[in-house]
C-alpha cells in the first residue's frame, strides 16, 4: 500500500524539524521551508514543505504542483490569507505573501530556473499553466518597505 500525499508530507516535515531544516533523500540539496497556511474556505491550518530560493531578506516559492494542470491548494490559501508563518531551519518567521508580477516575476523566474533547472520541465508539463511565483517577505521587512513607499 502506498502512502498518501499527507503521509509523505508528514514524514518530510518530521525529518525537517528533527534535522533543523535538513532533509535527505530526493530532497537533499534542495532548500526547503515549511509553509503554514490557512484554508481559504475551510479555515483549517495546514503545513507543507516547499522548495524556496532566497531573494535578499525574502523567500521565493513557486506553485508548480509537480506540473499538474492546477495550482496547489496552498497557493489559493495564501491568496486568501497572505499573512502567515514559515519555518526555516529551526526558526519560525512571520511573513506576508505576495505574487510576483511583471519584470520582478521575470527576474525571479530566471533566478529560480538557474538554481533549479528542472522547473523548466515542470512548467512545460503544466500544459500552458503559468507557474505562479510567490514572494514571502518577513513582516518586519514588509512593514519597513510599506513605510518607505508612503
Amino acid at each position: 500500500m502506498s502512502e498518501t500525499p499527507a503521509e509523505y508530507n508528514a514524514k518530510i516535515i518530521a525529518e525537517f524539524r528533527a534535522g533543523r531544516g535538513r532533509v535527505g533523500g530526493v530532497w537533499e540539496g534542495t532548500l526547503l521551508l515549511l509553509l503554514h497556511h490557512t484554508g481559504a474556505t475551510s479555515g483549517a491550518t495546514r503545513v507543507n514543505p516547499v522548495a524556496y530560493l532566497p531573494d535578499g531578506p525574502r523567500y521565493l516559492i513557486w506553485a508548480a504542483n509537480g506540473g499538474a494542470p492546477s495550482h496547489p491548494g496552498w497557493y489559493h490559501n495564501l491568496n486568501a490569507h497572505p499573512r502567515t508563518r514559515i519555518e526555516i531551519g529551526g526558526e519560525a518567521v512571520d511573513v506576508v505573501a505576495e505574487e510576483a508580477t511583471g519584470k520582478e516575476r521575470e527576474r525571479l523566474w530566471a533566478a529560480a530556473t538557474e538554481r533549479y533547472p528542472r522547473l523548466i520541465d515542470v512548467a512545460q508539463k503544466a500544459d500552458g499553466r503559468v507557474i505562479p511565483l510567490t514572494v514571502l517577505t518577513p513582516v518586519t521587512e514588509h512593514s519597513r518597505r510599506t513605510k518607505e513607499q508612503s
